[in-house]
């Protein structure tokens, strides 16, 4: 019975158009014609509490180097960019060269790192590779307090855990913050982690009998097998595209991808004469009728008699 309720609130949240940028969508599609995507970075200094550290952040550099060309070509599909290009370079160094500082935020119970970068090398950086903007992704460290479930979802245990995020923004020549994801601008407020590195060991605890599972970190292997899994199509084949990395790219996606034109006033069009529909005949200028002869009611026609002679001998 709730769900009824909510189901036309529902359908009017997805049915209005909505703008996810920090601008009006009109100045940001003015502005924003050739988009350059830096190399996605790992902050190595981020919240990471894997234990083989270093292993990790060389895993996840390969992963990002591996599917972000996937991630560019999603970005041209959306058809609101004149081009958008991977940029060159070493992630790590463009980093470096790039990041003030990060701050750990929680907004609408939303929990990510937010990252500030130096105005004047932002600026160069892009004057440098001929850009209206840059797009600048991140994967980093996060602790928070969730509730992860088992397999067969019949145990469940709250604790707080150690994930992997990704985090996007798009700035302009001036260092101005165009756009960013998480995005605070939806009605509906969603944000999924990229991947959780602990579990709770149920088994342990079950062969033990303890009420309580001990958390432990995946291993590297089971993380690389993780990132690596693929998505399959309606025919259930496998394809080339990381469930993981998808899943993060559809949704950064989702906030960036705006109806041409959207929200644009376009100038009034000069007036033309209405068109017949094509089932009324086309418009004839008006002719005076053809005025027909009238003709007079016809008379039956009387049998001619001869006239009478004066004498006729009668027979």
């Amino acid at each position: 019975m709730k769900l009824l309720l909510l189901l036309p609130l529902l359908m009017l949240s997805f049915g209005c158009a909505q703008n996810h940028f920090n601008v009006p969508t009109e100045n940001f599609a003015d502005k924003v014609k050739v988009l350059g995507v830096a190399p996605i970075f790992v902050d190595a200094d981020s919240d990471i509490k894997f234990p083989r550290k270093d292993q990790l952040i060389s895993l996840m550099a390969d992963m990002n180097r591996k599917y972000e060309q996937q991630f560019v070509r999603k970005l041209k599909a959306t058809g609101n960019f004149y081009t958008v290009v991977l940029l060159d370079g070493d992630p790590q160094l463009i980093f470096s060269s790039l990041f003030f500082r990060r701050e750990k935020r929680d907004d609408a119970t939303i929990q990510y790192n937010k990252y500030f970068w130096k105005i004047g090398e932002i600026q160069d950086y892009i004057r440098k590779n001929n850009l209206d903007a840059a797009m600048l992704v991140t994967v980093s460290g996060i602790s928070k307090t969730d509730k992860v479930f088992s397999n067969n979802l019949l145990k469940s245990m709250s604790s707080d855990y150690n994930y992997l995020i990704m985090t996007a923004q798009i700035l302009d020549a001036n260092g101005t913050v165009l756009w960013e994801y998480p995005n605070f601008r939806s009605r509906i407020l969603t944000y999924y982690p990229m991947i959780n590195l602990q579990y709770p060991d149920f088994s342990e605890a079950e062969a033990n009998l303890s009420a309580a599972a001990n958390i432990k970190f995946k291993s590297i292997d089971g993380i690389r097998l993780i990132l690596e899994q693929k998505r399959k199509d309606l025919l259930l084949r496998e394809t080339q595209e990381s469930v993981v990395y998808g899943k993060q790219f559809d949704e950064i996606l989702s906030f960036i991808k705006y109806a041409p034109n959207g929200g644009k006033k376009e100038a009034a069009a000069p007036v033309e004469p209405a068109k017949p529909n094509q089932a009324e005949k086309p418009y004839l200028p008006v002719q005076e009728p053809v005025k027909e002869p009238v003709k007079e009611p016809e008379i039956p026609e009387q049998p001619v008699v001869a006239p009478l002679e004066d004498s006729i001998p009668a027979k």
